[in-house]
Order: structure tokens, then C-alpha cells, then sequence
């Protein structure tokens, strides 16, 4: 008999915030996958917030997994049929899950969102609602709280793709309160409510910037703009995790460092999708951040958003594009747009195609087909989706991102390889290292590396350190809390695993086949049976350093195969490459 699944950990929360205003916040502690399938090792919450004026607003719903339980603590803080409008930031499902049973419950509520999230709130509720379409510039009076005597007045800011094309943030005057959802949050689950601790959740809060917002970070820079013209909230209310109140510059300083590294000269990737079909958006998600690594820029395009003229500007602009799947009878006002965006394209750009494994959507072959024909070089081979996409799909399609980000950096890299001073360069090259592969795999999803940058780090706890590139695929399944493997080669009979192991590997490909491992030797990865030794490690902490990440691992596990051999060394004549 198989036992029973243990029932996930979901709790609630209820709390003033701010003068009339209570955030009610959903904790989801087991949560392990989020979005484009990158692992949540912290859980994360999902945040809505009531603001009492003369009028009672609500910004946000829930995810439907609360059902039961958000709607009983919404009644104990007040009637929900009291409630005038209902502000919905953004309509991706676990912020507006809830929506279609508050309106069950208050059917004269008047929902306040973009004209793009009222659109989508229409195809997915089927029913008539009440509703006001905003944009920067727009406010709602809520009018003065009786009790306190503040006066809410709500502006708000147009943010498109942060992280979905429907995005807006909402300010309130009374009570300097700037509600964000998705921007500015992160995936982290506990009981504090605010970010009383920076540290302990400042490598989550970049996980999920360069999952979700690094790859727009052109939107970033726009909205971080709109917020300068605001006066300076005192909290910013996100969707996900704690609030930020008690280091808000960090957080903002964060976002506008990051985003401005990333957009940095003028070659950047146009990675158009589809909202809300299919599995378009979290594919086209997951190629993105892949680009993002390589240190190309990309910009997300929504092709049932973005009007004709910024659409013929994006596309034009851009020096690779790719294009999904389309449905197979796309409507008038989407045939028109994807024949501009065909038109948009010159031959200099590279080209891509996924499958939007939307259910209607023409074949990929098509697609690619009609792409051939134009006579653009292909920056990657057809991404095919003949499934629900897993992990290890995602992964395929990040790495497929990779490659073509490193296509487009190439001529760049190369320069940067040729511009270090020569005796500097020389003098670094000098610095010896060990020859190591390390190994990861995370239910579906698996990867191994060369590695030279290796040393220990720490007697008590013992621990090592391991640099590891922005592009390289297995920079993904080394986040904090993860585990892997340090496989050391021994120096007499190393050949063969480097040879297989720094072969280039095509997006997908299982780097373990034709390889010799021992099964269950370590949890954290493959231990390759020809090593001479191994550690079994867990990522304890990462640091940015220029184009690595520095990942220091607690050693878990260990053994030697062979007491008499040495270990492999590599050295370099030059230190701008390996």
C-alpha cells in the first residue's frame, strides 16, 4: 500500500501594515516550483491587502489552494460584500484565483485593473462584471477613513511585463503604501512579515529578479522611472514574501544596479510570446533567463499586447528574435500583428523557434519552415514540446538560450578575451588548479561541468568553494540549499572524462550517457565511476563575482577510490580564458 502524499503546509496571516491598511498573506511552506519550473527552496506566500478610506478597496485575491480558508479571515476582517473595488494588480492565477468566487459574494464590486487585465479577466471569468480601466496617471479616491482621518487616494503606474503584460502598481497617497505584486518580491515563506533580515533573504530576492524581472529589464528601468515621479513610499507591498519596509533603499538601489548592467550596449534578444496560451509564457520565461546568463540582453514580447508601432520597433531593433508557435486560427487583430512582426525582421538577425504547446497551434515545423524560407541564420534548432512541459523541458529551453546568447556575445567575448594587459594576463595564468567534474541532478532535471576553480574553503564546517560561469548551464541547479557533487580526476587516467565532459552538448542532451557512474554513491548528483575521489556537498552560499558566481559548499559525504594516485592539475599560459 502506497502511503498518502503529506498535506502541504498552508497557513494565513493577518496584519496592519500601514494607517486603515491590512495585509492578509497566504503562506505556502512546501511550494518547491514556481513558474518556469525554478526550484523554491523557502516556500513562498502570496499577498493581498485591504485599504479602508470613506470606500473599502482590495488589492488582489489569492491562489485557489486558500479557497477555503482566505475567504473566512477576509469575512472576520470585514463583509465582502462591503468591499467597493477590487484593484487586481496583475491576473496571473495566483494572485486571481479567487476572483470569480468574490464576485459570487459581491457581484456589484467594481474591478479596477489595465485594459489588457480586464481583457483577460473576461475570457477567463464568462460572465459580466463592473470594471474601470487604468494607466499611469490614473488615481481612485477612496476617500477619508473616518477613525483616522487619513485620505486614500490611489495613482497608478502602468508596469507592462513585470512580470506579465497586464501589470500595474498602485499608490496610495495616505498612507505611502506602493503596492507592486510580482515586482520587487520574492519567493520566500515565514513568519516575519517584513525584511527584518536582509541577508537571510537577499539571495532569494535575486533568484527570483533574475528569473522573472531580469529578463525585462528594460520594463524594470521604465517603472523604476514612473516610481522617481511618486513621492517616496515608506513599504512596498509585494505580491510574494515578506514586505519591504525596513531597507527599501537596497531593494530599489537592487533593482535599478541590476537592470542597468543588463541593458548596457545595443544588442539585445526579442523573445516574443503569447499571453495566456498555452505554456507559452513560462517557455518563452525559460529561454529568456537562458539568454539573460550568457550576458546577452533580452526583451520579452507580448504579441497580443504590444501595439503595431512598439511591436515594428522591438522586433526591427533587435539582432536575434524568437518566435513561437502560433495558434492555427489566430483572429483578424492577431493575424494583422503577426504578419508585422514578419514584416519587422531583416536578414541580419538570428532566429529561433519553440513550440507553444498551446492544444491549437500550427506545427513547429511550420513554423520553422516559414522562418528558413526568410533566410535568416538559425540561433537554435526548433524547440519541440510534445508533452506537458516538466523540468526538463524547461531546462532544454534555457539552455537552448544560453546558446544562442553566447552566439550573439561571441564577437564581444572574443574582445574582451584579447583586451587584458598582457603581463597581468600572463602573471594570472600562472595560478594553477585541479581538474574536477561536478555533477548535479534534481528529479528531472541533471547537469555536469569541468571545473578548475576549486578550492577548499573552510576547515569547521569543511567546505570548499567552486566558481562557476553566468552562462553555464549547471549554475541553475547550484542555488543555495541544493546539492551536487565534486568529482576529482585522478591525474594518470583523467583523458577520457574531459574529453566527454567538455564536448559541447545540445540543449536537453543527457551528459551522463556513455559514462560509468556509481548508483546512490552521494544524493546530490552522479559520482563517476572512474574519479578518483568524491565529495557530496551542499550550497551553503553564492557571491557575484564579475562573470562568476562563487559557490561555497558544505561538504556532506566523501571517499577516495584509490589512496596511491594524484590528483589531476591544469595549467593555463594565460589568465583571460580557461
Amino acid at each position: 500500500m502506497v502511503a498518502a502524499a503529506p498535506a502541504a503546509r498552508l497557513t494565513l496571516q493577518r496584519e496592519a501594515i500601514a494607517p486603515d491598511t491590512t495585509a492578509i498573506r497566504c503562506l505556502d511552506w512546501d511550494r518547491s516550483r514556481f513558474d518556469i519550473e525554478f526550484a523554491l527552496r523557502n516556500g513562498t506566500t502570496y499577498n493581498s491587502f485591504l485599504i479602508r478610506g470613506e470606500r473599502v478597496a482590495l488589492v488582489d485575491t489569492s491562489h485557489v489552494k486558500f479557497r477555503d480558508t482566505w475567504f473566512p479571515l477576509l469575512a472576520a476582517e470585514i463583509d465582502p460584500a462591503s468591499i467597493d473595488q477590487l484593484i487586481v494588480s496583475h491576473t496571473e492565477p495566483d494572485h486571481s484565483g479567487l476572483i470569480g468566487e468574490l464576485l459570487e459574494r459581491n457581484p456589484e464590486i467594481e474591478i479596477v485593473a489595465s485594459k489588457v487585465a480586464i481583457q483577460f479577466l473576461a475570457d477567463l471569468l464568462h460572465r459580466p462584471f463592473r470594471s474601470r480601466a487604468v494607466k499611469s496617471g490614473d488615481s481612485l479616491e477612496l476617500g477619508t477613513n473616518p477613525v483616522s482621518g487619513v485620505n486614500h487616494r490611489i495613482d497608478f503606474l502602468s508596469a507592462p511585463n513585470l512580470h506579465w503584460p497586464d501589470t500595474i502598481f498602485s499608490f496610495d497617497h495616505g498612507s505611502a503604501v506602493l503596492f507592486t505584486c510580482d515586482a520587487f518580491g520574492l519567493h520566500y515563506c515565514s513568519d516575519d512579515s517584513f525584511d527584518t533580515d536582509p541577508a537571510a533573504i537577499a539571495p532569494d530576492f535575486r533568484f527570483y529578479y533574475d528569473c522573472l524581472m531580469g529578463p525585462n529589464a528594460r520594463s524594470v528601468l521604465q517603472a523604476l522611472k514612473r516610481m522617481d515621479a511618486l513621492p517616496k513610499p515608506k513599504l512596498i507591498a509585494t505580491g510574494h514574501g515578506p514586505l519591504l519596509r525596513d531597507h527599501l533603499s537596497l531593494w530599489i538601489n537592487d533593482y535599478r544596479d541590476w537592470s542597468s548592467q543588463r541593458t548596457k550596449g545595443e544588442k539585445y534578444v526579442a523573445v516574443c510570446y503569447f499571453s495566456q496560451y498555452g505554456f507559452c509564457d513560462r517557455i518563452s520565461q525559460a529561454i529568456a533567463h537562458g539568454i539573460g546568463k550568457a550576458g546577452a540582453q533580452v526583451q520579452l514580447v507580448d504579441l497580443r499586447a504590444t501595439d503595431q508601432q512598439e511591436l515594428t520597433a522591438l522586433i526591427g531593433q533587435a539582432s536575434a528574435v524568437v518566435i513561437p508557435t502560433a495558434p492555427a486560427r489566430p483572429d483578424p487583430e492577431l493575424q494583422q500583428t503577426l504578419g508585422t512582426m514578419l514584416a519587422s525582421l531583416h536578414g541580419k538577425q538570428l532566429l529561433g523557434a519553440y513550440d507553444a504547446y498551446g492544444g491549437n497551434d500550427e506545427p513547429i515545423d511550420t513554423t520553422a519552415g516559414r522562418l528558413r524560407e526568410l533566410g535568416h541564420p538559425q540561433g537554435f534548432a526548433p524547440l519541440r514540446i510534445r508533452q506537458v512541459p516538466g523540468a526538463a523541458d524547461y531546462q532544454r529551453c534555457e539552455e537552448a538560450g544560453t546558446d544562442l546568447g553566447q552566439l550573439l556575445m561571441r564577437e564581444q567575448a572574443i574582445k574582451a578575451m584579447k583586451s587584458l594587459d598582457s603581463d597581468s594576463d600572463k602573471a594570472l595564468g600562472r595560478l594553477s588548479g585541479g581538474l574536477h567534474i561536478v555533477t548535479a541532478r534534481q528529479a528531472e532535471r541533471s547537469g555536469a561541468m569541468v571545473a578548475s576553480w576549486v578550492s577548499q574553503a573552510s576547515f569547521e564546517p569543511p567546505g570548499l568553494t567552486i566558481a562557476v560561469a553566468r552562462d553555464r548551464a549547471m549554475e541553475s541547479l547550484l542555488q543555495v540549499g541544493d546539492r551536487f557533487v565534486l568529482n576529482v580526476l585522478r591525474q594518470d587516467d583523467h583523458q577520457g572524462l574531459m574529453r566527454h565532459f567538455l564536448k559541447r552538448f545540445p540543449p536537453g542532451a543527457d551528459r551522463f550517457a556513455d559514462v560509468s557512474v556509481l548508483a546512490d554513491a552521494a544524493s546530490g548528483g552522479p559520482v563517476l565511476s572512474d574519479a578518483l575521489a568524491f565529495l557530496g556537498c551542499r550550497v551553503e552560499q553564492r557571491m557575484e563575482c564579475g562573470d562568476h558566481w562563487v559557490v561555497y559548499g558544505v561538504v556532506e559525504s566523501g571517499n577516495v577510490s584509490d589512496s596511491e594516485a594524484m590528483p589531476a592539475v591544469h595549467h593555463r599560459k594565460v589568465g583571460n580564458h580557461y
